[in-house]
């Protein structure tokens, strides 16, 4: 049994793959099977976001598209043309079911900057609170090939952390995660990832399809960012989500983490960017990773990058990166105190000196991240 059938919130994500036809139009038929199986897993007291890709996909034949463009104007006038047909189509399948769906399309912004964070899971949350089924989607009609998320698989699992769900479902065109490309010989079905241990052997492969931006690898980064997030990730294929919700034995179960960090680290560690860098050494690497303590100034080597007070930051020790925080100082002040005790900082003229990074501006990375990190 999967933990999709005990959940009681959930995200499920489907990819562009899943939902177009062999000629590259809308599977019409495939979006009016997933919300009728949502709709009756959703019930009275369950709660379900859509991650849909399938925009641009919707807006090629309407615009006289053979196939996926490659400018990025033409990428964005389909993602334009093809949002609006795509959230007809999902509006229609699940009032069908007697549900109401609401289209939010987000940029990398709506989840970078803590005030746009909060902002989109209140609103969120209260989407859910009146019943409604949420349809998100990354607003391809105005966002660079520089500023996005890249693929759908990563905002479903930002999503997944944001709202704290309790389970996470990334339906795909193949059966699961196998030990190589399916079509190799002797690849085999990977039932269950309990750790990124089990994943050091497994070769999977960045590509997408000939419509979506996502591979197998963005999958596996997705299910690694939520799990270290404590919510449980089922990939499977798309004909096969009436099983995923019923909790049988299909696709690949990533095993949850055993404790969910608090909203505001898992933005510091996985969503907030790193405006630069804090190299401590070995003394403050352990006080801050072991011992769960604040970062002294005492303990900083150097600072790399120009920040700010209040910008969040990477912190690594002689043996790479090990945690991500909010840095008391700018980059300028950081760099000149660097080491110093607090009596050379009160002698300084620092009253009240502040670490470097308090404890609660403080995440620790894990080997999840680390795999989430991996090439």
């Amino acid at each position: 049994m999967s933990g999709v059938s005990g959940a009681s919130r959930i995200v499920v994500k489907i990819g562009s793959s899943s939902l177009t036809r062999e000629d590259g139009g809308l599977d019409l038929n495939r979006i009016d099977a997933v919300a009728r199986l949502v709709s009756r897993w959703r019930g009275r007291d369950r709660e379900v976001i859509i991650v849909s890709s399938g925009a641009v996909a919707a807006g090629l034949d309407p615009l006289g598209f053979s196939a996926k463009p490659k400018d990025l104007p033409s990428v964005q006038a389909a993602a334009a043309m093809g949002q609006g047909l795509l959230m007809a189509r999902w509006t229609a399948a699940f009032q069908a079911h007697h549900l109401d769906a609401a289209q939010v399309l987000l940029t990398t912004d709506d989840v970078m900057r803590r005030d746009h964070y909060t902002n989109v899971r209140a609103a969120l949350s209260r989407l859910l609170g009146l019943g409604v089924v949420p349809i998100l989607n990354e607003n391809d009609a105005v966002t660079t090939r520089e500023l996005r998320f890249g693929d759908n698989d990563r905002l479903a699992a930002l999503i997944a952390q944001m709202i704290k769900a309790d389970a996470l479902v990334l339906l795909t065109d193949v059966d699961g995660l196998y030990t190589a490309p399916p079509d190799h010989p002797g690849s085999e079905l990977i039932e269950r990832v309990a750790s990124a241990d089990d994943l050091m052997s497994v070769l999977v492969t960045g590509a997408g399809s000939r419509v979506g931006t996502g591979g197998m690898a963005t999958k596996v980064q997705a299910a690694m960012l939520a799990t270290a997030s404590g919510i449980g990730v089922q990939l499977a294929s798309a004909n096969d989500l009436r099983s995923v919700l019923e909790g049988r034995r299909v696709g690949t179960w990533f095993e949850p983490s055993a404790q969910r960090p608090a909203s505001r680290r898992l933005w510091i560690a996985h969503v907030a960017p790193s405006r630069g860098e804090i190299i401590v050494d070995e003394g403050a690497a352990k006080a801050i990773t072991v011992g769960k303590k604040s970062l002294l100034v005492a303990g900083v080597h150097s600072v790399l990058g120009h920040f700010e007070a209040g910008d969040v930051v990477d912190v690594a020790s002689p043996t790479g990166l090990i945690a991500r925080g909010v840095s008391s100082y700018d980059s300028d002040t950081l760099g000149q105190i660097a080491g110093a005790g607090m009596e050379q900082l009160v002698a300084a003229g620092y009253e009240h000196p502040r670490p470097a990074i308090h404890r609660d501006d403080l995440a620790v990375l894990g080997d999840a991240f680390s795999a989430l990190s991996a090439d």
